[in-house]
Parts: structure tokens; C-alpha cells; sequence
């Protein structure tokens, strides 16, 4: 059964992405804690913390398309896989655990995942 796969290249460049936010965020709270230095409101203080969450969502952002780019088991929508060469790993997290059927090495029949023998053929199936 065919199913949609994530491609490499888009969240390559939403790693790309998590980096410039990470960049922006160092660069938010130096400039806002320049600015803010010599405010005499005491709420402006809390202004260059806005980049710490930038920072934050970044690093997040960053390590989630990391192990999407570089992973076997990733999310998206570009590519169209064979669920037998790669899992859905959601269906694999919540769906059912049964395992697809195989078909035997000797005579083509479809087998069950847990047979030792082909039911078609009757020769031992490879473990």
C-alpha cells in the first residue's frame, strides 16, 4: 500500500528557517536591550524576553526538521512511499500493530506475518 512520506528537501529548509528565527531572536534581544536600557518604564524591561521565546520555538522548530531531514521514520506530505519499505509512523504510534501480510519467497501465495510455513506450497518460510 502506497502512503504519503515527508520529503527532505522542505524541512531542510525549515531547518534553514529555525536557524534565521534563532539568529533573529539573539538579534531581538540585543537590540531590545539596548534600547530598553535607560527606559523609565519598568514594563519595557520585560521587552527583550520576547526574544528568548523566538529563541526557544527555533531551537524546537530546528531539532524537529533535523530528525525529519535526516530520519527514515518522518512526517509530511511530498512523497509516496511503499509501506512496507517505510511505516506510517502514526499509524505505527496509534493505528493497529497488525503487521501487513508477506508473500512466500517460493511460490508467490500470501502469507500471514506469523506462519512458518506457506499454506499455498507448504515449504518453510525465511524468518
Amino acid at each position: 500500500m502506497k502512503s504519503i512520506k515527508p520529503g527532505r528537501g522542505p524541512s531542510m529548509q525549515g531547518l534553514v528557517g529555525s536557524i534565521a528565527a534563532v539568529l533573529f531572536g539573539v538579534f531581538w534581544m540585543v537590540m531590545a536591550s539596548s534600547i530598553t536600557a535607560d527606559s523609565p518604564f519598568p514594563a519595557a524591561r520585560f521587552f527583550p524576553f520576547f526574544g528568548l521565546v523566538v529563541i526557544a520555538i527555533g531551537v524546537f522548530q530546528g531539532i524537529y526538521h533535523y530528525k525529519n531531514a535526516t530520519g527514515k521514520q518522518r512526517m509530511s506530505l511530498l512523497d509516496i512511499v511503499d509501506s512496507e519499505e517505510e511505516p506510517d509512523p502514526l499509524n505505527v504510534r496509534f493505528g493497529s500493530h497488525k503487521q501487513p501480510n508477506k508473500h512466500c519467497p517460493h511460490c508467490g501465495g500470501h502469507v500471514q506475518h506469523d506462519f512458518q510455513f506457506c499454506p499455498r506450497c507448504g515449504k518453510a518460510l525465511l524468518p
